[in-house]
């Protein structure tokens, strides 16, 4: 079991060292840093959204990564790998590049974001892939498109058809405690969103019982409770991997809700 945080991403990037030095090319990256900081402009000071900017996709990268190995300890190849165009370290670059860079189109506007990021990333991605792939230029390209994949699949209204790309989408639904809530809560925001989000304490990722992974959310009162359905809920139900995954509220440690795929998204 690991609690979501944005410190856990430093953790699970340090498994192999192509997927290091691309998180520490994301990191370093200025372009990358000042598109993450306008997003959370637009997104939290504009309009009143919850964090959107780089300890978000902090946290969503070290959720996807968590919930990626826990799939493969359970036997589920991811799609790069199943198609044969890469090895699970590609698979975990795709993974952390679509997590990193998911919410970068709220530079541009709010609406369409998820398109937007795809356009945004493109060139951005092509320097730096061709600098971590210099003998496979092929492999550059492959990896470059799977994550603008997994960055335009993470919309609502969009079903990913790859297990990477389902997992981003899962994982942005993790980040939901009452941190990513101050902010716009500070500036005046009140509504059933954000004080749903401040009741919110913690969120776990666990190995499931009867599905593979089990995201279990700590809340303070019910309120949390509509987070869970209406945001991550959501975001399960388009997944692709919604057969693969559970979710149990706690009020203060106490079991207060479980939802198997069924129950969670009727």
């Amino acid at each position: 079991m690991v609690i979501i945080s944005s410190k856990l991403v430093y953790s699970k990037v340090r498994e192999g060292p192509k997927i290091a030095k691309f998180f520490e090319m994301l990191e370093d990256n200025y372009e990358v840093q000042s598109l993450l900081r306008m997003a959370n402009t637009m997104a939290v000071t504009r309009l009143f959204y919850n964090d959107h900017g780089v300890v978000h996709s902090r946290i969503v990268s070290g959720s996807a990564l968590e919930i990626l190995d826990i799939l493969m300890e359970r036997g589920i190849k991811p799609t790069i790998v199943k198609d044969g165009e890469g090895d699970v370290e590609d698979s975990k670059i795709v993974t952390v590049g679509g997590a990193y860079l998911h919410d970068i189109g709220n530079a541009v506007h709010r609406d369409e974001h998820h398109l937007h990021g795809v356009y945004v990333s493109d060139r951005i991605l092509r320097k730096l892939l061709l600098k971590l792939y210099t003998d496979d230029k092929h492999k550059a390209i492959i990896v470059k498109q799977e994550i603008l994949h997994a960055i335009f699949s993470h919309d609502e209204n969009v079903v990913p058809l790859t297990i990477e790309a389902g997992v981003v989408k899962v994982a942005d639904g993790t980040d939901m405690a009452e941190g990513r809530a101050r902010i716009p809560y500070k500036l005046g925001k009140s509504d059933i969103h954000g004080f749903s989000a401040l009741a919110i304490k913690r969120v776990e990722i666990d190995r499931g019982e009867d599905r593979p992974v089990k995201i279990i959310v700590d809340m303070d009162n019910e309120a949390g409770i509509f987070q869970v359905e209406q945001v991550l809920g959501a975001k399960i139900k388009s997944s692709g991997i919604a057969h693969l995954i559970e979710v149990q509220a706690l009020r203060r440690g106490e079991q207060l809700k479980t939802w198997r795929t069924s129950q969670l998204l009727s």
